[in-house]
């Protein structure tokens, strides 16, 4: 054993054997996951002490049980593999094996007749131009890594970088004004240099001798400095400052603190062709929930952000943002059939929708699935080109994908257009269907997964720079792989194997969080702020009402109630909280459990995993004769108004609110409960688990140990009834989390300043040096994604 790492040369062979002896005992299944392993180390090693063994064990994320032989793949730190082959008739142990090996073994339980995967990815070669982040803690704080290097780089090699910046100083301007500097008069990095020096002795001259502010920008304008640095000469001065610590004395922050000063952005597109993407009667509909609001709520604070970034540049300009979607002309009840809508509560930010075309030009009519919507993709991304460049006369100054159509949107008009790319996954649907990789064949008709996954890698890997809206997202926890992680190695057997899919060590990820607009989340006791008739409406229909949009009939009102609101998808597990309450006795003497969303009727569904997951919760509620303790209430699309009421009502009741997700990506309606004050339950698996400061703002369970969730649940409930205390403090702690933490007007900021240092750094570097991977990127979209597509769609 030798080689291998300390901890495992002390784990005890006869051990290891039996505990392979046991788990044939326990399970037939070829696959065993974490989880699985996990619970059955908990059982084997009740009566023996070896924790090298459990630690091993706990670290693995997946062993393949052959008939003689097992694969295991042992996660040793973050992001960080090794795959080990056992044998333990023919006495190996720990056998090293390659990536290559290890997925030709998963593929063989698969494909047949001794079928090999031909073709391998590796996107790790084209990463040669950049830093990597070394330690696994610094994952997703990528800006401040790349600010210390290009910082280390200033002041070793300062003729190189001086020239760089001052370049990269020229290069602005907007609506054909230029920025910053007259390259006419300022020529140089070192005249720039000496012209900053002057500007700020002026600056102290002008203090001492009262001179007008008019000479002062007079003096600007002589010396070839245009609009940009400020909007007074306190400004000026300050900015200046900066970029003189920069040449002089270069440090990370000073250079991080100047770049995100430059007035680089005032044009910015987000993609998001899928779903029902609108303002009115959109939320509930398949496919359309938390990233609606997300970009609507984004788009608002940021166009402020903006704003208030250029006037403090002293630029006197309206700032634009535009967010594409696909266009539906049989519409419904929706506007989502107008080609151009103003986004509400902003002054220059627009919907702009453009179809989806077949294959012989004409106009797709309905909504159709994420799923199903690769084939349109790309004359989608040229149509919505020609529109965007009509809409700004000229290029935006920053690209955002959402979701992984919208990214690879994104990537496809970045790679035309020269300009910034900005990926965010909101979910990334590898993480969320068990073995979708290795059985991909066998849902390629429902999902398109071959498609999907394709279109992740390409644009996870073009992108300027990733936002996440947590650590998790990008490599998981200690112990459980992340979304993005989950991209390093897999493969599609018979299509492709993935060798090295996505540098997690790349400056590219930045955890930035979202928020809630605090005008329409906020606690419920600001009695003063909240429409009292809206209120009693709402709790009437949700208490009271009896009709068809309602099921369950509530014997006492009194209970405290135990609420959830979702769109129905097997995913957001609203079957599996009615489960939860069911199975407790206890619980459902304390409680009711009051569920919302937007149909309670299979006849008005058209999606089939929404079919089938209200056919569950009626034979749950069933199950465990629940029709006296639960209201379920079908109350449509709800307004972001009406909704806050929603839970500042459960607030009113001393109720709590569970989120009991199989996965969520982040969870934002974690955030809407705690900014109203509802003590929250949100699933530990996914972005809920860095919300939540578990048992303080809120408390975290496993929704599929059905017991234990049920049994946190009474527990407060029951420590509530004894002690309102109980109740009130983790309210205020929920509220508190997210006024310090989760709030736009942080997280556009940031947008903007990643924006900003990322563009410096692509025009310093990684433009010039991308284009080998831009090579790779064609292949790829060709051979596997392009021409995979229906011929006639």
């Amino acid at each position: 054993m030798s080689g291998l790492p300390i901890e495992i040369q002390k784990i005890k062979n006869e051990l290891l054997i039996a505990f392979f002896i046991f788990i044939r005992t326990k399970t037939n299944n070829v696959f065993i996951l974490r989880n699985d392993l996990a619970k059955y180390i908990k059982e084997f090693s009740k009566d023996k002490q070896d924790s090298y063994l459990v630690k091993f064990i706990y670290n693995l994320q997946e062993m393949i049980m052959l008939e003689q032989e097992y694969i295991a793949v042992y996660r040793y730190d973050i992001a960080k593999y090794h795959f080990y082959r056992f044998v333990p008739e023919q006495d190996i142990l720990f056998e090293n094996i390659s990536i290559d090996k290890y997925l030709d073994w998963r593929d063989s339980i698969v494909l047949k007749n001794g079928e090999k995967t031909k073709l391998t990815l590796d996107f790790m070669p084209f990463y040669d131009y950049s830093p990597s982040i070394k330690d696994s803690n610094d994952l997703g704080n990528g800006i401040k890594f790349l600010s210390k290097y290009m910082s280390s780089n200033f002041f070793q090699n300062p003729n190189k970088w001086n020239y760089l910046l001052f370049e990269f100083l020229s290069l602005h301007s907007i609506e054909d004004q230029q920025l910053l500097l007259d390259s006419k008069i300022i020529k140089n990095s070192n005249q720039l240099m000496s012209s900053v020096r002057f500007i700020l002795d002026f600056l102290e001259h002008q203090a001492n001798e009262q001179s007008t502010d008019s000479q002062f920008w007079d003096e600007m304008d002589s010396l070839g400095f245009r609009m940009g640095w400020g909007n007074s000469p306190e400004r000026v001065k300050d900015t200046m400052m900066l970029l003189s610590d920069c040449f002089n004395a270069p440090d990370s922050d000073k250079l991080d603190m100047f770049i995100s000063r430059i007035p680089m952005i005032s044009k910015i597109v987000l993609f998001s062709p899928h779903g029902w993407f609108g303002q009115k009667n959109v939320l509930g509909k398949p496919d359309t929930g938390g990233q609606v609001v997300y970009i609507l709520d984004k788009v608002r604070y940021l166009e402020q952000t903006l704003k208030n970034s250029l006037h403090q540049a002293g630029i006197s300009i309206i700032p634009k943002i535009l967010v594409v979607t696909r266009l539906i002309p049989n519409a419904g009840d929706t506007d989502c059939n107008v080609p151009k809508e103003k986004i509400e509560n902003t002054e220059n930010s627009w919907i702009i929708r453009v179809p989806f075309r077949h294959s012989n030009g004409d106009i797709h009519q309905e909504w159709i699935s994420r799923f199903h919507i690769w084939p349109f993709l790309e004359t989608f991304a040229q149509e919505a080109k020609e529109t965007v460049l009509k809409e700004f006369n000229g290029n935006p100054n920053l690209i955002v994908g959402n979701y992984s159509d919208g990214n690879l949107v994104a990537t496809m008009l970045s790679k035309e257009l020269g300009v910034m790319q900005c990926n965010i996954a909101h979910a990334l649907e590898k993480s969320k269907y068990l073995f979708s990789d290795l059985y991909w064949q066998d849902m390629e008709n429902d999902y398109n997964f071959s498609l999907q996954y394709t279109a992740d890698l390409l644009s996870m890997n073009m992108a300027s720079f990733i936002i996440t809206s947590s650590f998790q997202e990008i490599a998981g926890t200690a112990q459980e792989q992340g979304q993005y992680e989950s991209y390093l190695t897999y493969s599609l057997p018979g299509l492709y194997h993935v060798r090295n899919g996505v540098n997690l060590f790349h400056p590219k990820f930045n955890i930035v969080p979202p928020g809630v607009p605090d005008d329409t989340f906020f606690p419920y006791y600001e009695q003063e702020r909240r429409d009292h008739a809206e209120r009693d409406e709402l709790n009437k229909i949700i208490f009271d009402n009896k009709d068809e949009s309602t099921y369950g009939e509530l014997e006492d009102k009194k209970r405290v109630p135990i609420f959830s609101l979702a769109r129905i998808d097997k995913v957001k597990n609203l079957s599996g909280l009615i489960e939860i309450f069911g199975v407790n006795k206890e619980l459902r003497k304390k409680a009711n459990l009051i569920i919302i969303t937007d149909k309670i009727s299979l006849e008005i569904s058209k999606d089939e995993e929404e079919k089938n997951e209200i056919v569950r919760m009626y034979e749950l509620i069933k199950k465990y004769n629940l029709y006296k303790n639960i209201r379920w209430v079908g109350i449509g699309a709800l307004s972001r108004k009406r909704l806050a009421e929603v839970y500042r009502l459960m607030a009113d009741r001393k109720g709590v609110f569970v989120q009991p997700a199989l996965f969520e990506a982040f969870g934002l309606t974690i955030l809407e409960s705690m900014s109203s004050g509802v003590p929250t339950f949100g699933t530990r698996f996914g972005g809920p688990s860095e919300i939540i400061k578990d048992g303080l703002s809120g408390i975290l369970i496993n929704p599929t140990n059905i017991t234990e969730s049920a049994g946190k649940i009474n527990s407060f409930i029951t420590a509530v009834i004894k002690d309102e205390k109980v109740w009130n403090q983790m309210s205020e702690e929920g509220i508190k989390r997210v006024e310090e933490s989760f709030n736009w007007n942080l997280y556009t900021t940031k947008l903007l300043s990643l924006t900003r240092i990322y563009g410096f750094w692509k025009f310093t570097v990684s433009d010039k040096a991308k284009q080998k991977m831009w090579l790779y990127y064609d292949v790829v979209f060709d051979d596997l994604f392009r021409k995979r597509l229906p011929k006639e769609y």
